[in-house]
């Protein structure tokens, strides 16, 4: 069973949901979630019944004097997949105008992470990595598209004889 991409990426309101400040932002978030679910490679994203995540409660103790916490929590086929739709398409360009909806942060708001295929990552799982990488930079427990690690699978587990001393 091949191992999947987990995502992660937070950001911090700089005004209210409903407000005029986030309305081209919340126009366009349906019309970007499509392509996602249509993009090569994607696997799952967590959304409410709304059809995003808008709503959905995380990262409270990151909201840091904001209007709250918006996440985005994916799960991709591999790196270059998830890399192909966040700096290609409509999302790009969505991206391209963040600083007039969010808050620029010092530290880490995207973390990847391998998980089992079939498995679908939590909130707390996110917020783990998050910390993580924030207090550790990339390793293969979280790490960001810069400096990224192979899949699980990928990874070669020593040999019975690598384990023995060599004197």
């Amino acid at each position: 069973m091949a191992d999947h991409l987990a995502q992660v990426n937070v950001s911090r309101l700089l005004a209210p949901l409903g407000s005029p400040v986030l309305a081209d932002f919340m126009a366009a978030l349906d019309e970007v979630n499509a392509e996602a679910d249509r993009a090569p490679g994607f696997v799952w994203r967590l959304q409410t019944e709304d059809g995003n995540a808008t709503s959905v409660q995380a990262f409270g103790w990151d909201a840091a004097g904001s209007h709250g916490v918006i996440v985005n929590l994916t799960v991709w086929r591999d790196v270059e997949s998830l890399a192909g739709y966040v700096f290609g398409g409509r999302h790009v360009q969505v991206m391209r105008r963040r600083r007039e909806c969010f808050h620029r942060a010092a530290e880490a708001t995207t973390a990847l992470w391998w998980v089992p295929a079939g498995t679908l990552p939590t909130t707390d799982d996110a917020e783990a990595r998050i910390r993580h990488l924030r207090a550790h930079g990339p390793t293969p427990e979280a790490f960001a598209f810069r400096t990224h690690f192979p899949p699980l699978e990928d990874v070669q587990a020593p040999s019975s004889d690598d384990w023995l001393c060599p004197a």
